[in-house]
């Protein structure tokens, strides 16, 4: 009876350990503001994603060396020419703020170059899976992004290729 009881409150603890340690990461869900990034750009500036307040944004993360990242890359510099300009329902164009898990400046600019990523926003702090914003928007794989509206709030996660272009058509003005 005693071991039951000991067994008891440890399992106890265990699960209040658990579940308190999951109010101490930050989960960044649909209908939630994005927290902010500043990262330096590829000119070596400090670029806040909030500096694009007023546009429909999608957080981008991706690395040089993700296969299926560079694949993405073309569907998102598709959409960004076919939206850019664009008018919508819940902000004014659409802008990407790329951020990269690159450990190396020249690898990173030769990728945004070869894959002709034309919008202006791409941040690294080339610290790969160790970069804090990994931990600030918690994901473990790549490609992974977020949409946000003009306000900063997140209206859907990991949306790829042609799903991406039919959820900014849906918002688009009348």
């Amino acid at each position: 009876m005693k071991t039951l009881n000991v067994f008891g409150i440890t399992l106890l603890l265990v699960i209040i350990t658990a579940f308190k340690s999951n109010f101490n990461v930050i989960h960044p869900a649909i209908g939630e503001k994005a927290p902010d990034i500043e990262l330096r750009n590829s000119e070596g500036k400090l670029t806040k994603l909030s500096s694009l307040k007023g546009k429909v944004v999608l957080i981008d993360f991706w690395a040089s060396w993700c296969n299926p990242c560079r694949i993405e890359n073309q569907h998102i510099r598709k959409t960004y020419d076919q939206f850019k300009d664009a008018t919508f329902k819940i902000g004014n164009g659409f802008e990407v703020y790329s951020v990269s898990l690159d450990s190396d400046s020249s690898i990173w600019q030769k990728a945004i170059k070869n894959d002709r990523m034309n919008w202006s926003a791409h941040v690294s702090d080339f610290k790969k899976w160790d970069s804090p914003v990994v931990e600030l928007y918690n994901f473990r794989f790549l490609p992974h992004n977020l949409l946000i509206d003009s306000a900063g709030t997140i209206m859907a996660k990991n949306i790829m290729g042609h799903d991406l272009e039919k959820t900014l058509a849906a918002y688009l003005a009348d």
